[in-house]
């Protein structure tokens, strides 16, 4: 079944609900069916079934009618990330390869094939033909999700309608959504927390809330938010979390309608959570964890009475009907399951990830209640902000700037956002370090900036001439 199909279903029962507010304009179930089929009846005949589509619009409205819209044909919805530098986007464009683009207005100066630029506004001015999304194999693709690479580049998770329907099926039975909830959106559409509110909202017949960025800088404005618009249910990161626990003033804004918080892609900070916990004491709070490439795997509901400052919290059981083992030799959790991603997308094509279980890359351990504990990453990935870091993307970039001899990058602990990368640089010619680094601010994504640099004579290494990461992290710790 087409990861579109349940909200055409759930659309016939409740035409009239509200499905997306966005600031001060909302669209109904029925409207929104309505703007998706504007947009299918012109991809459909440009014949792009299995072919990659990129969305290059803000998360809202319009980019959830796209999205729809692409799936309704059969295509491959690829979400970019308009706030990256013009470099970062344009590696994704070339390596994807998407039939079209669609954004708003004119093509952008960035593209170098403007005839594949599709404006959102002219595409709604299409006459609608009324039809259901196309029926598709349970493993074609539905989205391509562009992620730190290892190798220096982005890299693209590709997921097939089997693994969102699993994924959306499992959170709308175990969280109980319903035409009551009101969810709270505030994850990019490029980041895969966004899938619970694209697709577990609609089929249920929830409304979907649009939470404005801007008030992400602002706790105590963000939790006003929460409650003036009522609402039940927020996917979100522990750091932003963390944020509101803190600052958010919640002490003197009640939230009662404020069901449930799910969380996940980075460690969430124990005392924090206690903190939140306190303060939303009639709120259940879940940890979810997984990988991209399996989506949530494993899952604990927050037992109040268990969470200590000193340890960190369980990540728990497995979720959405997965397989979780353990390596024997690294402790690393290998995962089997539906919602396990079909490999990655390069070059314009799918490369097969064929093995049984995926190796996450994560060292785990059982405890008492034979529960998984997470004890970090066994490679060098970090996790900043939410979102997948690989330091040696940041590494190349560093590399690539002028004066720049050497460089290597490590994760250091923060308060709120769990890590965040910091760097070690050997300069050129005695170059001057704020002058050399400057134009880093156009070529990474803001979670991937340095937030702390120490310029060396060289580089410390290991006896096999290796870069001693380790000692490295030491110097951090020092600083």
């Amino acid at each position: 079944m087409n990861i579109a199909t349940p909200f055409f279903q759930q659309c016939a029962q409740t035409p009239d609900k509200p499905a997306f507010i966005e600031e001060n304009s909302s669209i109904t179930y029925a409207e929104f069916k309505t703007q998706i089929e504007k947009v299918a009846t012109f991809l459909k005949k440009q014949q792009i079934q299995n072919q990659c589509v990129a969305i290059a619009l803000d998360r809202g409205i319009d980019a959830a009618t796209c999205i729809y819209g692409v799936l309704q044909t059969g295509a491959i919805y690829l979400p970019l990330d308009i706030k990256n530098p013009v470099t970062r986007l344009t590696t994704i464009i070339n390596d994807a390869q998407p039939s079209f683009i669609i954004g708003k207005g004119p093509a952008p100066d960035w593209l170098e094939k403007s005839d594949s630029w599709l404006d959102i506004s002219q595409l709604l001015l299409t006459d609608a033909e009324s039809y259901l999304p196309v029926q598709v194999n349970s493993t074609d693709l539905a989205t391509i999700l562009y992620t730190s690479g290892s190798t220096g580049n982005p890299k693209g998770v590709a997921l097939s309608h089997q693994a969102l329907l699993n994924f959306s099926r499992w959170t709308s039975a175990t969280f109980n959504l319903d035409q009551q909830d009101r969810i709270a959106s505030l994850a990019p559409f490029h980041f895969d927390l966004s899938i619970f509110d694209l697709f577990s909202s609609l089929a249920t017949g929830a409304s979907v809330y649009f939470l404005p960025s801007r008030l992400s800088l602002s706790p105590s404005r963000l939790t006003a938010w929460l409650s003036e618009y009522k609402i039940t249910t927020w996917y979100t990161v522990p750091s932003l979390l963390s944020f509101i626990a803190l600052k958010g003033a919640l002490a003197t804004t009640p939230l009662p309608h404020l069901k449930r918080i799910l969380f996940a892609g980075e460690v969430f900070p124990s005392q924090h959570l206690i903190k939140l916990a306190d303060l939303l004491a009639d709120t259940e709070l879940y940890n979810l964890y997984g990988p991209t490439e399996t989506n949530v795997c494993c899952y604990w509901q927050v037992e109040r009475q268990r969470v200590t400052a000193e340890r960190t919290i369980p990540i728990g059981d497995a979720a959405c009907g997965a397989q979780l083992t353990m390596d024997n030799e690294t402790g690393e959790l290998l995962v089997k399951s539906l919602n396990n991603f079909s490999g990655y997308w390069q070059q314009g094509k799918l490369q097969s990830f064929n093995a049984e279980f995926y190796p996450t890359g994560d060292k785990v351990s059982l405890n008492e209640q034979s529960e998984f504990l997470y004890h970090g990453r066994l490679d060098r990935m970090l996790k900043c902000s939410g979102y997948r870091v690989e330091p040696a993307e940041i590494e190349q970039c560093i590399n690539q700037l002028n004066n720049i001899e050497s460089c290597a990058v490590v994760g250091i602990k923060d308060q709120t956002s769990g890590q965040r990368p910091a760097a070690v640089i050997v300069l050129k010619n005695n170059a001057k370090l704020a002058e050399t680094i400057k134009p880093l601010r156009q070529q990474l994504a803001p979670y991937m900036q340095p937030c702390k640099f120490v310029v060396l004579d060289a580089l410390p290494s290991l006896s096999n001439g290796k870069t001693d990461y380790q000692a490295i992290q030491n110097l951090f710790k020092k600083t």
